[in-house]
């Protein structure tokens, strides 16, 4: 079992770097990837405070194009296409049919019949069929996820730290954008300021033959700067400090963008997949909400965790948790009944048996 467990889980370019550097690897969306390196303390505060570099060429990338790129991307996400320019990228979710998400992903406009599309690897295939199943528009889609590595170069510092190997002005970007230029002697690299961690940075995609002497450029150069590697634990414990959701905790195929308080990716100036009974949700209200929440007990929330109210009665369900590293307390995600919740809502977190004393807060937990 263990031998054919082995054959599944695949490498990035860049496995062999995480290894010697002393990574502890862990399958992960049929990747091996690094979990961490020093701890996830460590590492979460290097991203908050200095610079840090992840792997995350695990994740997905379709490139679109064609005359009907956009009326194909407004079909299929819930997010309105039409408002983008070039240069500019845009998150957004695919809606299934029952009032679901498929997915979340990220859409780069290149030009108006050119999208390049980011989506969550364990989604790769899902997303390539239900979106295929949607092209009756002559759409040509093309799957790169095998042939691109991705760098999530992340925290304050990182412009600073990166500018000596681009051509590209890294400062003057703005959150939500990308540049394509020569980075670390690469020509024709595409730049993003679509970071996970809340602590600004810059996304690197570059083809997996160039990966090696990329990561080796971005330590060499950051090094001044006390530059990095980390792993997807302390990716976890920074995003959750900003609050985004984790497809597969905090959204999935049963949950509407609406109860997920994606209302603001959700634009019912057209029509998509669904749209009509999403439209229902927002107009006539969901049952359950999706709320931050900060432990005042001693303890740690963990995913699936009940929620219940003062009566011990059952309310919702954590979906993500943790101690976050930079405000030393207890937080997380969940779902509750709407009657509780608004914010300073007092909610119990069922911790191995016992109720801890929790309150609902909005998202960001960490303000910058």
């Amino acid at each position: 079992m263990s031998a054919e467990v082995a054959t599944e889980v695949r490498n990035t370019a860049l496995t062999d770097k995480h290894v010697a550097l002393g990574a502890k690897m862990v399958p992960f969306a049929g990747f091996l990837m690094p979990v961490t390196y020093e701890g996830v303390t460590a590492e979460h505060e290097t991203v908050r405070k200095g610079v840090g570099v992840f792997d995350v060429s695990h994740m997905g990338e379709f490139l679109f194009t064609g005359e009907n790129v956009i009326a194909l991307l407004n079909k299929v996400c819930t997010n309105d296409v039409t408002t983008m320019v070039d240069g500019q990228a845009q998150y957004t979710c695919l809606p299934n049919k029952t009032g679901g998400i498929v997915d979340d992903l990220i859409i780069y406009r290149r030009s108006a019949t050119q999208f390049w599309v980011v989506v969550n690897a364990s989604n790769v295939e899902k997303d390539w069929n239900w979106i295929s199943s949607h092209n009756d528009l002559g759409v040509k889609m093309e799957n790169l996820s095998d042939q691109y590595s991705l760098l999530a170069i992340q925290g304050p510092k990182a412009a600073e730290a990166m500018q000596s190997l681009t051509d590209l002005d890294l400062k003057s970007m703005k959150y939500y954008s990308f540049k394509l230029g020569t980075f670390a002697g690469v020509k024709d690299v595409m730049v993003s300021t679509t970071g996970y961690t809340g602590s600004g940075g810059f996304e690197i995609y570059i083809k997996n033959e160039d990966a090696n002497k990329v990561w080796d450029a971005v330590f060499a150069a950051g090094a001044k700067w006390n530059i990095k590697p980390i792993g997807l634990a302390a990716r976890d414990t920074l995003r959750l400090e900003m609050g985004f959701c984790l497809y597969g905790n905090d959204i999935n195929d049963t949950t509407s963008p609406i109860e997920a308080g994606l209302g603001w990716i959700t634009k019912f100036t057209k029509e998509f997949t669904n749209s009509v009974a999403i439209k229902a949700h927002k107009e006539n209200g969901v049952a359950r909400k999706l709320v931050g929440f900060e432990l005042i007990d001693k303890g740690i929330p963990r995913h699936d965790y009940p929620i219940v109210d003062a009566t011990n009665k059952v309310i919702g369900v954590v979906t993500s948790g943790t101690m976050a590293p930079s405000l030393n307390k207890a937080i997380g995600l969940g779902y509750v009944t709407t009657a509780n919740a608004a914010p300073d809502s007092e909610i119990y977190i069922q911790v191995r048996g016992k109720n801890l004393k929790a309150k609902v807060v909005k998202p960001p937990f960490y303000k910058p």
